[in-house]
């Protein structure tokens, strides 16, 4: 049977679904404790989203012990409802679905041939439709991230990997999947998925830091993401990292697209070789020692410590989450990374915590997944 549809929640019951979504099952005296709420408070409030399906009674008591009336902790059905999730990048859309709680059900993904808005459109509505043919019911929603300015979770102002101004990314996937889509910019996607469901879960501060085709950071204080207008054009791509590093694009020396992205990585060992090379084969030579490749490498992790330091040093986090497609640095260049982390960093501070994602794609379409049950479930 297919779930009724939920609609966005508010007050007070919405801090209730929202608890015990990330953290259930949780016991009544436990969310009272939580929102501050009294027990017939909290009984009205959890009533109608029993009532609805969104919320379930679970029986946590050990077989074999129960004395007197058995606990009954509240806790949400993953697999009652479920959401795709799109990661376009400039050459491949990258599509999961997924439960309520992000898990993974089933990914696909599909080339993008053609970089126009109405041929990528249609692209990844079959990829959309695809995943919705694997769902066990109904797709609630979909999410859909890209790197790029998004506005109004539906129109890409610009999108530079794929040649795109002005385009009303949601509302064509809309009318061809006849689903409810959100858009986001692929950082702030997958840094909401980090802090719901992932390494960031739990810290009320941490900062993410993503590299692969760009650099790009995400921050959360407080329990929630830091944003604004601005907040999905890039701005920490040219930070300045290394004064004798290579330019940039833009002319900017030694910045983070010029010192982080994969392509600046491998064009650098490249041109040393004198033949083409991958980024996997250049992290694996410098491994093995080949001088060029370990210079190149290690510059480029004094810079990514760099950046970890100044976005320590400016937000002060918990914890600090590296991902992206080019992660891998992090570990190949572990002992440049912790010496350019250690330049820029006061010597009385804390150690950081610094966690890593999975380079997979599959991470970041999970993120537009998470901004879809965020939007569409919860009305975040």
């Amino acid at each position: 049977m297919t779930p009724a549809p939920w609609g966005p929640l508010s007050g007070p019951g919405h801090a209730v679904a929202l608890d015990v979504l990330l953290d259930g099952p949780l016991s009544r005296a436990e969310l009272s404790r939580r929102l501050d709420l009294s027990a017939g408070s909290l009984t009205r409030l959890t009533k109608p989203l029993l009532d609805a399906g969104l919320l379930v009674e679970v029986d946590d008591s050990p077989a074999g012990s129960r004395v007197g009336r058995p606990s009954r902790p509240l806790d949400i059905v993953p697999e009652a409802h479920h959401f795709v999730g799109v990661k376009i990048t400039g050459d491949t859309a990258h599509g999961v679905l997924t439960t309520l709680r992000a898990g993974v059900v089933a990914s696909a993904d599909t080339p993008l041939d053609d970089h126009s808005p109405f041929a990528v459109s249609d692209t990844v509505a079959r990829l959309i439709g695809e995943l919705v043919t694997r769902a066990p019911h109904d797709v609630t929603a979909v999410g859909v991230a890209l790197g790029g300015h998004v506005v109004d979770a539906s129109d890409v102002v610009r999108a530079p990997f794929l040649g795109w101004t002005d385009v009303p990314l949601g509302d064509m996937l809309r009318s061809r999947t006849g689903l409810p889509v959100v858009v986001a910019n692929d950082v702030t996607a997958l840094t909401e998925a980090t802090h719901w469901f992932g390494a960031g879960h739990g810290a009320a501060t941490f900062s993410l830091i993503t590299m692969g085709a760009g650099v790009g950071f995400g921050l959360v204080a407080h329990g929630r993401l830091v944003t604004s207008e601005d907040a999905s054009l890039g701005l920490v791509s040219h930070h300045p990292l290394d004064p004798s590093g290579p330019p940039c694009f833009a002319g900017h020396r030694g910045c983070a697209v010029a010192m982080l992205t994969i392509r600046s990585i491998t064009t650098q060992v490249a041109v040393a070789l004198g033949r083409e090379i991958t980024y996997d084969e250049a992290l694996d030579l410098a491994q093995a020692g080949d001088p060029a490749a370990r210079r190149v490498v290690d510059d480029a992790g004094r810079a990514l410590g760099r950046l970890v330091a100044a976005a320590a040093n400016f937000t002060m986090p918990e914890r600090v989450v590296l991902g992206g497609e080019g992660v891998r640095l992090a570990d190949v260049a572990r002992e440049a990374m912790r010496d350019g982390l250690r330049a820029d960093r006061d010597p009385l501070a804390h150690d950081l915590v610094i966690a890593t994602l999975s380079p997979s794609f599959t991470e970041w379409a999970r993120g537009a997944a998470v901004i879809a049950i965020q939007t569409f479930v919860l009305g975040t």
